[in-house]
């Protein structure tokens, strides 16, 4: 992730004139308390957030607000750049039949989503459980994660949160927090004065920055949570499929440390998250019919990646890859268990 040095920074800010290195001071003073309140006391409260808990108003209602440096065209180049570098170690999955299903199932999560931006999704051979989004739309989901999971409606709750994500712009606001909080150090180097006493502020200030930007605070957490939930109804699928999903996660990560990568094991599925995700889908969601909890076509998928990845010759389609054929879902009404 490109970070702006904070030397560079120091160097800009001393060649200034004095009358605009004041007025960065006034800027810096007036921005930081509004970006630093949201580290340390982030809450969603969905009852405070009335057009967020609109589910009619999806696709309509701007959920990405809040100070944000990076432009939909910057974030897009940076997304891309990163991307190329992930693609370049990594392994693709190429199998027509694994990437149509999983492009599908991402593409019509985004359809029922507040997401504006074309998704691109690649599936990576890697057997850690992990699914991540880049700023542009590149999303990324490890085979690991795919068999893990035991129903389609599970799948589609993890792509449903880190679609969350990408609607409220969570990683670009995160570089923007990091970016004034590097500002506001420039005045603690220059306070220490030369010499080793303003050499350690500066190297505080390097080393102390990232590791608060490592992962999703727990506010942002909360809002993809939330968000995943509404776009699981939109699209048709069980809502409860993202609880299942990260309570069958956790439950393996308890019996194989190192199982879930680190960004997902970060904010686990305490009780208290899973009461409130109750309480959502209770509270705000208009009742179904029937939810889609699983289908032929994800089951077959799911066969043909776990012989892929243990060396097994798969058949090559000659026709359209038959998961794009529907298969029989398997409902679960609102009422059952």
């Amino acid at each position: 992730m490109p970070r702006f040095s904070l030397m560079f920074q120091l160097r800009r800010f001393c060649t200034g004139s004095l009358r605009h290195a004041w007025a960065r001071l006034v800027m810096i003073g007036m921005l930081t308390p509004l970006m630093c309140l949201p580290l340390f006391a982030q809450k969603y409260n969905p009852s405070k957030q009335k057009p967020i808990n609109d589910v009619y108003l999806i696709g309509h209602r701007n959920v990405a607000g809040g100070l944000n440096f990076y432009s939909a065209k910057k974030a897009l180049a940076m997304g891309r750049a990163w991307a190329h570098q992930i693609l370049s170690t990594s392994v693709v999955i190429k199998d027509p039949v694994v990437n149509e299903f999983v492009n599908r199932l991402a593409q019509n999560i985004v359809r029922n989503s507040d997401v504006h931006i074309p998704v691109t999704v690649y599936v990576l051979r890697n057997p850690q459980v992990n699914a991540f989004t880049l700023p542009g739309g590149y999303f990324f989901v490890n085979t690991g994660a795919i068999v893990a999971l035991h129903d389609e409606d599970e799948l589609a709750g993890v792509m449903a949160h880190e679609l969350g994500h990408v609607a409220c712009r969570h990683v670009t606001k995160k570089m923007t927090q990091h970016e004034l909080l590097s500002l506001a150090a420039i005045p603690l180097v220059i306070a220490a004065g030369p010499g080793l006493a303003g050499l350690g502020a500066e190297e505080a200030a390097n080393v102390a920055l990232p590791l608060q930007f490592e992962r999703f605070s727990r506010g942002d957490e909360r809002e993809a949570d939330w968000l995943g939930i509404q776009y699981l109804w939109k699209a048709g699928f069980d809502p409860d499929g993202l609880v299942r999903a990260f309570q069958t996660l956790e439950k393996d990560q308890q019996t194989q440390p190192g199982f879930m990568a680190r960004a997902f094991a970060s904010h686990p599925q305490t009780p208290a998250r899973i009461k409130r995700s109750d309480m959502e889908i209770r509270d705000y969601l208009p009742p179904r019919p029937e939810y889609i909890v699983n289908t032929s076509a994800f089951n077959q998928m799911q066969m043909r990646l776990n012989k892929i990845l243990h060396g097994a010759k798969v058949r090559q389609p000659t026709a359209p890859p038959k998961s794009a054929l529907p298969g029989p879902p398997i409902l679960k009404r609102p009422n059952s268990h």
